[in-house]
């Protein structure tokens, strides 16, 4: 018999326990860890949003007499200079991944807690405390030797079979282990893929507007077209009843139905969470090659997303944007309360704005007499 699918197929992010990409260190002590960790945040903090997991190394009583038996759940305070939170809500990892979705890293103290990848410390003080943790060796990306070790346990070498081609550092050189880090960054960012917004009704246009010619080919073909040439993969968005006429393209129908441009995305992340999405919709007739690549060179992906400032509006255009992987679960978050206009997603969360001296790029065509006029001045 064929087995029952109980719940719905659905792509899942790449995560951890905490975030996209995360190291347990472990191997040493706490202090020695803490003092790793705070060297390669304070090194990278310019450039990447990086986060640090540990635990309270206070007894459980002390922590406990230091609260008032009448303190709330939870409780929130403006530090000026930061925000905390203190709460007595138990978290696991779906919490926690909402808490760290905006970092691009989390380095999690390996002694407390568990991490997707490893970073194991050879430290003869802590070798038998290791031998116990064999468990969480899931995916060791490197080895930091403690002063005075050189060489890798022979149960970590039964443990880990390719232990003699992982890199190895000094656990006090950071220098090079941030050097290291950034490498591993740089090769994380997300594959940038292409959606064309072709599922619009064009009710103000009166016709199709994927369908109109402005270069000498339908508006879809050439916007798919375009983006072919800058991205890894490009899909033309549409509505479920469209698809028989875009059949020619590599379709993702709206699985968010009834929100325009936002069930697009939303859509596209659902099929391929783990991309980051350039949206460009079949409206922008003048947006071309090199006004698209300027958007893509400006790329932040350590933001929720990249756009260009439209002059017009005044605001984030969300229409030639790139969307980012941790955007999706904030779109999401909006979308439970209520909102449905990605231009309010962007113009209330942290993203990198881009202004272009080519901004007339963004004239948005949507009604007979626009198309006629720009007809015109395309032939002069």
């Amino acid at each position: 018999m064929k087995k029952h699918q109980k719940h719905a197929k659905l792509s899942r992010p790449n995560y951890g326990n905490f975030g996209r990409q995360e190291w347990a260190i472990l191997g040493t002590n706490c202090g020695a860890i803490q003092k790793l960790s705070a060297a390669i945040i304070e090194s990278l903090g310019k450039k990447y949003n990086l986060a640090y997991v540990d635990a309270s190394h206070k007894a459980h009583d002390e922590l406990a007499a230091e609260e008032a038996a009448s303190s709330p759940v939870t409780t929130y305070t403006d530090m000026i200079d930061f925000h905390r939170f203190d709460t007595r809500n138990t978290f696991d990892t779906f919490q926690y991944r909402q808490w760290f979705n905006a970092q691009d890293a989390v380095l999690v103290n390996g002694n407390h807690f568990k991490a997707k990848q490893q970073i194991v410390v050879i430290d003869s003080k802590k070798k038998e405390s290791l031998g116990r943790k064999l468990d969480r060796l899931t995916d060791v990306k490197a080895f930091l030797f403690a002063e005075g070790e050189t060489e890798v346990y022979d149960f970590l070498k039964e443990e880990i079979p390719n232990w003699a081609s992982l890199p190895s550092f000094s656990l006090t050189d950071y220098e090079q282990i941030t050097a290291w880090v950034i490498q591993l960054m740089e090769a994380f960012v997300a594959p940038l893929y292409g959606l064309v917004l072709a599922g619009g009704k064009s009710q103000r246009m009166g016709k199709d507007k994927a369908w109109l010619n402005y270069h000498g080919a339908p508006q879809v073909s050439v916007v798919n077209n375009l983006l072919s040439e800058i991205c890894e993969a490009v899909f033309v968005s549409c509505r479920p009843d469209q698809q028989d006429k875009l059949q020619e393209f590599n379709l993702i129908p709206d699985s968010f139905v009834g929100l325009g441009p936002f069930g697009a995305i939303t859509s596209a992340f659902r099929e391929h969470p783990n991309a980051a999405w350039l949206i460009m919709a079949v409206d922008l007739p003048l947006a071309d090659k090199e006004f698209v690549q300027e958007l893509v060179e400006h790329r932040n992906a350590s933001k929720q997303a990249t756009a260009f400032l439209n002059p017009a509006t005044d605001f984030p255009d969300p229409l030639m944007t790139i969307w980012e992987p941790r955007s999706y679960p904030t779109l999401l978050q909006f979308l439970a309360q209520g909102y449905s206009c990605p231009r309010k997603m962007l113009i209330n969360s942290d993203i990198e704005l881009v202004k272009s001296s080519q901004a007339e790029k963004l004239q948005n065509v949507n009604h007979p007499e626009e198309y006629e006029a720009l007809i015109a001045q395309l032939k002069i």
